[in-house]
């Protein structure tokens, strides 16, 4: 018989996802303390998200002595990802630290800010700092991202 699959330890993600916005990071693949203390946590003004996630492709590697095309992976990408953040009526919110063309680092931390869990780390550069205008709803300001190369994903945060 085969071995099952650990249980998992199921939980909502509200109040206990962090994501984060650091200036720099040396080692996108070690993150230290020091650079998350530095940061700036976005969770409390997020709104919604979108994206934050990489996908594979795959190549066909058809050959003549068959009918049947296998495949092999290919190229990795990220999709397009965005974070909505409530708008403050006196305009001192998201406007004033992600400002279109910054570069730093959109950091997520899905279990929480828990020394030994995984992260996510993704180089990015803001693209958009749109203002999301609707009749009924509170306003919003929605950054759009470029994930500007590949994502360290799965990275041990630190003590």
């Amino acid at each position: 018989m085969a071995t099952p699959i650990n249980p998992s330890v199921r939980y909502y993600r509200r109040g206990t996802t962090k994501v984060l916005w650091l200036p720099s990071v040396a080692d996108k693949n070690a993150v230290s303390r020091a650079e998350i203390n530095a940061g700036t946590a976005l969770e409390g003004e997020t709104g919604a998200m979108s994206g934050w996630q990489t996908t594979s492709g795959t190549v066909p590697t058809p050959a003549l002595g068959s009918r049947f095309t296998p495949v092999v992976g290919g190229e990795i990408t990220a999709s397009d990802s965005s974070l909505t953040f409530w708008a403050s009526k006196d305009g001192d919110d998201v406007r004033t630290l992600l400002v279109r063309e910054a570069k730093g680092f959109i950091v997520w931390m899905d279990e929480g800010d828990v020394p030994g869990q995984t992260m996510d780390v993704y180089p990015v550069q803001v693209t958009t700092q749109a203002k999301v205008r609707e009749l009924d709803g509170a306003a919003q300001i929605m950054a759009q991202f470029a994930i500007t190369s590949e994502p360290a994903e799965n990275v041990t945060i630190p003590s």
